[in-house]
């Protein structure tokens, strides 16, 4: 056994020697491609800092920020429940998965093989030259057992290579995961805002109509005696089926978002329903200081982008690595007997290591395509990354400048809104006094109906633009300066 233990020695001493001297090929990535970064968001405070990744951290549940139960518990069946979400955590297991089939390829394959046959010759005593004195048979068993192992040194960076680039598809599906989690708890939110306002809405509506229905009584009544035209009953007549129309319109847009979240929340939209809440609490979290320093650490749309271009920096080098030959080791051991006892006896037992080279000599520009394509891959990773964090940055300032100019207006809204309730209930007592024709009473109706549910929509919208800002700063602030929601009267 001197010789094969001399040859194996060697055979070890060289693929150790090939793995100590590996020289891993291809660019080697150590930070995120560059992009222009803004001192300071033009409608926020505070200097800009490029700190560290965060997308990982636990963000809590940023839907408590706006203090609604029922949102609470609409939000928390997102996460159990919603069928795009349930998708991306099969792709993250799935891209796990593909790690560890990548991370195997670095260590040796072994593999068992046992076979037993039995044979037989039929022989008589014309046709043999052994001494058989009748005809009859022989009969042969062969027992067969072996054991084989193959390694391929990772000489050139390859396997690792591949590894490390299904590390990063990893992390990007992770990442993926919180975009279609983040995705999905943002949809509900502002598919639930509005359908709160729809209940404000129609109840103001509602109250509306039973206003134009008093106002069609006083018209009738007039008319009856002799006071006004028949043309100021057909006016308020028609004001009134009018706000009624409206009031269809809002119970049909109200189901179609009651079934937008059913679906949502993982739900047939035959059984689910939201009762109607004609009153609500609009609060409206105010956004910390701290929001400037932290958008990058904390958008998975970002962190998803900027390991997809590691990913495609590992694939640069497997592409060059074809450049250069690979190496493979193999070795076995094995036993032949016409007995299974005699399987493992030192006579029976045949042994072989080998060494193999393979080196493409001619692919007719193969190797180049495959590594300038795969150069192609990174700068478009890349191209997608610059502009994902561009998208982020438009997406907090729409929201920031969406937030301010959203309060300002409900200030003015609420003005605008008491002004016309006085305005309509004057003109309608000067209208029963007989000192204004009919025509500005609807006027003044209509005024005050329209500044009513101007203030119903903007609160829904400033709920909607919070939501929105969750969104653009990846999922909540936990962890930062919070300050307390403040509430808009309604």
């Amino acid at each position: 056994m001197a010789g094969p233990s001399r040859w194996a020695l060697k055979l070890s001493a060289l693929a150790m020697a090939a793995t100590l001297t590996a020289c891993a090929v291809g660019p080697r990535y150590e930070a995120a491609p560059a992009v222009e970064m803004p001192m300071a968001f033009k409608e926020g405070q505070g200097a800009w800092v490029l700190a560290a990744p965060a997308d990982t951290l636990d963000r809590g549940p940023w839907w408590t920020l706006f203090r609604d139960p029922v949102l609470d518990d609409l939000a928390a069946r997102v996460d159990v429940s919603n069928q795009n979400v349930a998708a991306a955590v099969a792709a993250y297991a799935q891209a796990r998965a593909l790690v560890a089939q990548q991370r195997a390829g670095l260590f040796p394959t072994v593999d068992l093989t046992a076979s037993g046959t039995r044979s037989g010759v039929r022989a008589n005593a014309t046709n043999t030259s052994t001494a058989v004195a009748s005809s009859g048979s022989i009969t042969r068993n062969n027992f067969q057992f072996d054991i084989g192992a193959s390694w391929e040194p990772d000489v050139w960076g390859r396997l690792s290579r591949a590894v490390t680039g299904a590390e990063a598809g990893a992390q990007a599906s992770q990442a993926d995961l919180a975009s279609a989690r983040l995705a999905a708890q943002g949809e509900l939110a502002v598919n639930y805002f509005n359908l709160r306002s729809l209940d404000v809405a129609r109840d103001l509506l509602a109250r509306t109509v039973a206003g134009f229905e008093r106002t069609l009584t006083i018209t009738s009544n007039r008319y009856s005696a002799g006071v006004v035209a028949r043309t100021d009953v057909l006016q308020a007549q028609t004001q009134l089926a009018s706000a009624r129309a409206d009031l269809l319109g809002i119970d049909q847009q109200r189901a179609q978002l009651e079934h937008a979240i059913a679906v949502l929340v993982g739900r047939a939209p035959a059984s689910f329903g939201l009762p109607a809440q004609p009153s609500w609490e609009v609060a409206v979290p105010d956004l910390p200081q701290a929001l400037p320093s932290t958008l990058l650490q904390r958008r998975p749309d970002i962190a998803a982008a900027e390991r997809r271009v590691a990913q495609a920096n590992e694939q640069i080098g497997i592409a060059q690595a074809a450049y250069y030959p690979s190496l493979r080791l193999s070795g076995s051991v094995g036993a032949g007997a016409s007995a299974i006892g005699d399987l493992f006896s030192a006579s029976s037992l045949v042994w072989a290591l080998g060494l193999s080279a393979t080196q493409s000599i001619f692919n007719a520009g193969l190797t180049r395509a495959q590594v300038e394509s795969a150069r192609a891959v990174f700068e478009q990773q890349a191209a997608r990354y610059r502009q994902t964090v561009l998208t982020a940055f438009q997406n907090v300032e729409d929201q920031l400048v969406a937030t301010r100019i959203l309060g300002e207006q409900v200030v003015l809204r609420q003005e605008a809104t008491r002004d016309a309730d006085l305005v309509e209930q004057q003109v309608l007592n000067r209208y029963q006094a007989g000192q204004v024709a009919f025509t500005e009473v609807i006027t003044a109706q209509q005024t005050a109906l329209n500044a009513r549910r101007a203030l119903v929509q903007l609160q829904a919208s400033r709920q909607v633009a919070a939501v929105s800002l969750v969104q653009a700063v990846g999922g909540g602030w936990q962890g930062l300066e919070q300050v307390p929601a403040t509430t808009a009267a309604r």
